[in-house]
């Protein structure tokens, strides 16, 4: 896989936050086969309900709302767990199907499959006796 076809955006647009809220760039495992890539994203406390995923001309945005568990009638004393939202943008190249792109999220672990288009996927050639 070249860097060309895909890679972490450096200048992400600034956008405006509505939640007062930290948020945390998420840590993403990218894998490829001949016919697709797959990216493996880490974002405890999210579900299906509270991750949205968008394609913007060639930027793939991942954004994950998580909502701080509270505790009736305790008060937080101490904490070595942050809570936060998560996003994280990639630019994609051509060579990705966009139509095709699919997503599932279970544990608060993302999972994105990347199809490669049809015309940049790798094919044998036949070889015959002359």
């Amino acid at each position: 896989m070249s860097e060309k076809e895909l890679h972490k955006t450096e200048n992400i647009a600034v956008t405006e936050r509505i939640r007062n809220i930290k948020t945390f760039v998420p840590q993403v495992d990218i894998y490829e086969t001949k016919d697709s890539l797959f990216l493996i994203a880490d974002m405890p406390g999210v579900d299906e309900k509270t991750v949205d995923i968008e394609l913007n001309k060639n930027i793939l945005t991942i954004v994950g709302n998580v909502c701080p568990e509270v505790i009736k009638d305790k008060t937080m004393v101490y904490s070595e767990y942050e809570i936060g939202d998560y996003e994280r943008s990639f630019t994609l190249s051509d060579e990705i199907d966009r139509e095709k792109i699919c997503a599932t999220v279970k544990n608060g672990v993302l999972h994105l499959e990347l199809p490669k288009a049809e015309k940049v996927k790798p094919k044998k050639i036949a070889i015959k006796a002359a």
